[in-house]
């Protein structure tokens, strides 16, 4: 729907306009500082609350639609729009960020209003990123939130030192340009993909234009489309992480501060995921469909693999860490599946994801702020000297392995169900990393807090105080609302997902039937095969 305030324009921009007001403020006045940015934070929550309240239910198409000619002589248009498949992911950035606000309290002391300016000049590029419908724009807000995370792990992050090179430096610095340099990478390649698009748009229609939209309506051929599709493959799967790109994960994760670590698992990988929904599926349908078979197994890699490494590991956020990797290989299967309860089940688990593995990291970071370590070994028996916080790190854990009742069990039972109806071998082996995710979790959670207390250090820990408390308890709300009644969350979802599966479909055979007329090599005879093998095996989706 069409909104006369341009809710989606502010929503994106206030962000940046209260990272400017705090450029202005006196450096030493770290009250006001963090309280205009928690204020300008929570009203930017508020305002995305409008979305939530108007959203149409019933419309598969995009809705709050926004369109302004920026640099019309190359086809470049100011244009936004949202659907049920980006709805949530907007709602949870907005929500997080205040979250991470007052999370952030006592917890940052050393150049405050910088950090504040960061975080949100950061919250800007995330949102604009899912509310982007021409790909000039996608492109700028993708690479633009780049820099901020860059600086918040490498200028607030830990102080270890590791060695680079037969040098010394800081782990944090490592860190920052190792996540910067793989994404660059892949944004580069993606580049060079839109770039193509852009100029194969004008060979067939004789104009020039980034608009999302109008790209939709191509049949590009397959020989085409499978290295477009390879090109935002790595881009997004770099993102995601997905295996084997997940290498610099665990690092950036790591040596982040406590609210870097939360934004980049609970919004800046969703980046990944929900780029193959809004461009590699429906611009490239008939390459996503031959990639089912290969992008599954790696799917399903990363869940074994991340798994098994996040049992082995003596640091608690590192564990959480490795934990994303598994999380994040079932939302791509379920994604590839193609199926209505397979994608439903994926951008629910993103939700999920990021509000489980987000609060994790806040949990693990109040703990830090006490006691200035992770290790597991340093832990044991604090239930009984802080037992409100064990009983919120309780309630997260079991979030994060999905127990019934809670959010996680929801979208993990959609993803393995819409599995099972394309491949019931592909969901036996993932059903495996639920249970793996109970071993891991669970055997941390009783080395950190069951038994006596095997620290002196420990006795004198505080638990949790108001501040805290009021951080962790809206988490713990919509873990238990998506657990007990996720109706509201599907129904919103279902038309756009249903019309995207249908879009992929029906685009697939248009251009099957295209190739058949004008296919003259081996190569294009065999995508074309491919592809109809592809078809059948979703064709129960009608």
């Amino acid at each position: 729907m069409d909104h006369a305030f341009p809710v989606l324009s502010f929503i994106i921009f206030f962000p940046l306009v209260g990272a400017l007001a705090l450029i202005f403020t006196g450096r030493d006045q770290h009250k006001v500082l963090r309280t205009t940015a928690l204020m300008v934070a929570l009203v930017d929550f508020l305002v995305s609350l409008i979305l939530y309240r108007d959203f149409n239910p019933g419309e598969a198409g995009f809705q709050f639609l926004e369109r302004a000619e920026w640099i019309p002589s190359l086809g470049i248009t100011y244009s936004l729009g949202i659907d049920g498949i980006s709805l949530y992911l907007v709602l949870l950035t907005t929500f997080l960020t205040a979250i991470c606000v007052l999370a952030c309290w006592t917890d940052i002391q050393v150049k405050v209003k910088e950090f504040l300016v960061c975080l949100l000049f950061l919250e800007t590029g995330m949102i604009g990123v899912f509310c982007a419908l021409d790909l000039f724009l996608f492109y700028v807000f993708w690479e633009v939130m780049l820099i901020p995370m860059y600086l918040l792990i490498g200028i607030w992050g830990t102080s270890t030192v590791r060695r680079f090179f037969g040098k010394e430096m800081p782990a944090r610095v490592y860190s920052a340009i190792k996540f910067v340099l793989f994404t660059m990478v892949g944004s580069l390649l993606m580049l060079v993909a839109i770039l193509y698009l852009y100029f194969y748009y004008h060979s067939v229609t004789g104009t020039y234009t980034f608009d999302l939209l109008k790209y939709y309506e191509l049949n590009i051929p397959i020989h085409i489309q499978s290295w477009l599709f390879l090109a935002f493959f790595l881009a997004f799967a770099i993102k995601v992480p997905m295996w084997p790109f997940h290498t610099w994960l665990p690092d950036a994760h790591t040596e982040a501060p406590t609210v870097g670590s939360v934004l980049l698992a609970a919004v800046l990988l969703k980046m990944g995921t929900y780029g193959f929904l809004r461009y590699s599926m429906p611009l490239f349908p008939n390459a996503s469909l031959d990639a089912i078979t290969w992008i599954s197994i790696l799917a399903l890699i990363g869940i074994i693999y991340g798994a098994w490494v996040a049992a082995v590991q003596k640091d608690v956020k590192r564990l959480v860490a490795f934990s994303s990797v598994s999380h994040l290989g079932f939302v791509m299967l379920g994604m590839f599946a193609f199926t209505i309860q397979g994608v439903e089940g994926s951008i629910l688990q993103m939700i999920n994801h990021g509000l489980s593995t987000g609060a994790l990291f806040l949990v693990v970071g109040m703990i830090y702020e006490r006691r200035h370590t992770r290790l597991i070994s340093e832990y044991g028996g604090i239930a009984k000297v802080m037992p409100v916080y064990a009983t919120f790190f309780m309630i997260f854990t079991l979030s994060s392995i999905g127990l019934p009742g809670l959010n996680g069990f929801v979208g993990e039972f959609l993803i393995l169900l819409g599995t099972f109806m394309v491949n019931k071998l592909f969901a036996i082996v993932a059903a495996t990393g639920v249970i793996f995710a109970a071993v891991y979790m669970l055997w941390m959670y009783q080395r950190v807090f069951f038994g006596q207390v095997t620290n002196p250090k420990n006795l004198a820990l505080l638990d949790l105080n108001l501040r805290e408390i009021v951080v962790l308890v809206p988490l713990v709300i919509c873990i238990g609302w998506i657990g007990a009644y996720p109706k509201p969350f599907l129904q919103r979802m279902e038309p756009s997902v249903a019309h995207l599966i249908n879009q992929v479909k029906a685009k697939s055979v248009m251009v099957v039937e295209m190739e058949k007329g004008t296919a003259s090599s081996r190569f294009a005879w065999f995508a074309t095969e491919r592809t109809e093998a592809s078809l059948k095996t979703v064709d129960h989706i009608k």
